[in-house]
């Protein structure tokens, strides 16, 4: 368990793993004593691909240490919230909330949720110098370490050492910071997985140049400028800025269903009736969200008005300067063509553009053409290029209906005004609350209506809201993940601004009310019970609003102690051991390591007295005293009962003495006589 996960890491340098990698790849290209002959790998790699001498890249103090932060095991236990996950509201949800640090979370989520994200959203700190964001770990590296792990020089292992240690909040700290994040964050999406990261000027191009190179340039999806403050920040320098940004990243873009939908509100502007009376898509230019007319001034000549018209079965795109249209549409009509663009009852709309525009536009696949017939003189489109998150009010077809005034509100304000409602407060619980509104346009634009999206920087818990609304209005089932830092408000409020303490005094204050501790993520986790309770009670969807609770623990220094000195032999076990962890912080935490996950149930097994317990396959025997006869009892299961085939048997290993792990592993050897089976004896420590 965690004494061998500590032996690893401490033998763990920068370029083990990917040594060992290589060595399986190219096992000739290795001298006896392990070194790599760069001259033969290249000689290797020259006849496949070609090799680039120059190139460039995102270099930070601290990218060594990022990188080494990023391959090692974490040595924390989950321990999960029995009281929260017990209760009828929480027990089957399959929902988690994670109170602790995300780099241990996202350290334990790989090993059960590789490839099974589809969808990341993540608000870091800003590092505004103004947020509270200051760099530190709990890696007790010594320079000597950091200059023999890092193969870095003492200069340099010097500088790493200072700035890990000294709560920095400078460029590198914050790089050093979201390197290991990201780069597991990107293990966890599936294939066609995608990830959305909120930011400011502050350090979005140091984000944007960190994520192509975890993410890879070719896989960079765009970035949205988002309007969360339309009349603009009073405290910004020189200008009043009045939005943020959110870059996208794909797992794989090549990847075909990697692509979004259009399932968001369209602008009555960019639709027409068909002859049902059914609302379709006009036409333009089609990306992810937010919407801005395109009109080039430059091309437009008030004098000069064009049709467009599309043959499908050529592929051709003619332009017509409009003199007689009733005509032209004819003789088009009659050649196979379709008129999409510019006519609008009597006359011609004024973002009409040049032929030259038109062109280019149509060359570089900038336009959409809809299979419907449109040929009637009042049918309507424009050009649009989705280019803003946008406040604005529009007329709106939502499921086939117009709503009038639709309004898609990204406002950190409006956002304020619904916190404080929900809570009961004259107070925003929260500075700055990302807008629920906002992470439900981003995560429906996937068709996917079963997904599960993961936030690890969950803060005022928005991410669950938003997936509690979605699958509100359109009955899906939308899972989430969610990751709080439980920060202690008692110190934050210590250290913070004027501004800040007011806040967090808001937040003392409503938790003292109703007896909780006085740590962030429970705001986070009362916001959802009450977001929950108000969806419930407004939908007529059956949706799940519970969630299940569990803590990222350390392990104190007491018990590190005694499993540093746990020595394994014939006579005796140390049973004080398990009673430092418990029962379920072992099975939760060995379930997760084993890939079952945070909602895979268990069932306890009575053998013969003894209770084991288990999931799936795999049977874990954690509590001390094993009988002969319980072990009897086990092997005779796997003789009667033909439904139980469990391939692998756990245990821990200082609830048991020598005797006892070698007396099952002789009994289990008759399980491949009776159903054919091998079972896999692991002890753990």
């Amino acid at each position: 368990m965690i004494k061998e996960i500590r032996e690893k890491n401490d033998e763990l340098n920068i370029n083990s793993k990917k040594i060992k990698q290589l060595k399986e790849l190219f096992p000739s290209c290795f001298t006896e004593d392990g070194k790599i002959d760069l001259i033969k790998l290249e000689n290797e790699l020259n006849t496949d691909i070609n090799i680039i001498k120059e190139g460039y890249g995102l270099n930070f103090l601290g990218k060594n240490y990022a990188k080494l932060i990023s391959s090692l095991d974490t040595e924390t236990v989950i321990v999960p919230d029995e009281d929260n996950n017990s209760k009828e509201i929480n027990k089957d949800s399959n929902n988690i909330f994670v109170s602790g640090d995300n780099i241990d979370a996202l350290k334990h989520l790989l090993k059960s949720y590789y490839k099974q994200i589809r969808c990341i959203y993540i608000d870091p700190p800003y590092n505004t110098g103004s947020d509270g964001f200051a760099y530190n770990d709990k890696f007790n590296f010594s320079v000597e370490k950091l200059i023999s792990d890092l193969d870095i020089s003492e200069e340099e292992a010097k500088r790493v050492f200072e700035m890990t240690n000294s709560k920095s909040n400078s460029h590198s700290a914050w790089l050093t910071f979201m390197y290991p994040r990201l780069y597991i964050a990107r293990q966890l999406l599936k294939d066609n997985g995608v990830i959305f990261i909120s930011i400011d000027d502050n350090e979005q191009s140091n984000l944007k140049l960190l994520c192509d190179n975890i993410f890879g340039n070719e896989n960079y999806v765009g970035m949205f400028s988002v309007e969360n403050n339309p009349k603009g920040r009073r405290n910004s320098d020189f200008i009043s800025v009045s939005n943020e940004y959110c870059l996208v990243y794909a797992k794989d873009k090549s990847n075909k269903e990697s692509c979004f939908i259009e399932n968001i509100p369209k602008c009555t502007s960019d639709m027409m009736q068909n002859e049902d009376g059914e609302y379709i898509q006009a036409g333009g230019r089609r990306t992810l969200v937010g919407e801005q007319t395109f009109n080039n001034e430059a091309d437009f000549k008030s004098d000069k008005h064009y049709s467009v018209y599309y043959n499908p079965s050529t592929n051709d795109l003619e332009l017509l300067k409009e003199k007689s249209i009733d005509e032209k549409n004819i003789d088009l009509i009659n050649e196979g063509y379709k008129r999409y663009i510019s006519y609008n009852g009597d006359k011609f709309v004024e973002n009409t553009y040049t032929m030259s525009t038109f062109k280019e536009m149509f060359e570089d696949n900038s336009l959409i053409f809809s299979d419907e017939k449109i040929y009637e003189k009042n049918d309507s489109t424009t050009i649009r290029i989705k280019s803003m998150l946008t406040n604005k009010k529009y007329d709106a077809i939502i499921n086939g209906e117009v709503v009038n005034d639709y309004e898609i509100d990204l406002k950190t304000t409006s956002a304020g005004t619904r916190l404080k409602e929900l809570f009961g407060l004259d107070e925003v619980p929260f500075s700055a609350p990302k807008n629920e509104n906002f992470i439900s346009l981003l995560v429906s634009l996937f068709e996917d209506k079963d997904l599960v999206c993961l936030d690890f920087f969950a803060g005022s818990a928005t991410t669950a809201h938003a997936i509690m609304n979605l699958n509100a209005k359109d009955g899906g089932n939308r899972k989430y993940i969610l990751v709080q830092l439980p920060e202690d408000l008692e110190k934050n409020y210590e250290t913070s601004s004027s501004a800040g303490k007011k806040t967090i005094k808001v937040q003392i204050d409503y938790l003292n009310n109703i007896n909780k501790p006085l740590y962030l993520d429970e705001i986070g986790q009362e916001r959802i019970r009450l977001a929950g309770e108000k969806i419930k009670s407004e939908s007529s969807n059956n949706i799940d609003i519970g969630f299940k609770h569990y803590f990222i623990k350390d392990i104190d220094t007491n018990t590190l102690d005694k499993l540093e000195k746990f020595e394994p032999n014939w006579i005796d076990s140390d049973k004080t051991i398990l009673s430092e962890f418990g029962i379920n912080t072992v099975l939760t935490t060995w379930m997760v390591s084993d890939g079952y996950g945070l909602t895979d149930k268990y069932d306890k097994l009575d053998l013969d007295g003894y209770t084991a317990y288990q999931c799936k396959n795999t049977i874990y025997l954690i509590t001390p005293d094993i009988s002969d006869s319980s072990i009897k009892y086990l092997i005779e299961k796997y003789e009667k009962d033909n439904d139980f085939e469990c391939n692998r048997i756990v245990m821990f290993g200082y609830s048991f003495n020598l005797n006892e792990i070698q007396t099952l592993k002789d009994n289990l050897k008759q399980v491949k006589n009776i159903k054919n089976i091998n079972v896999d004896l692991i002890t753990r420590y």
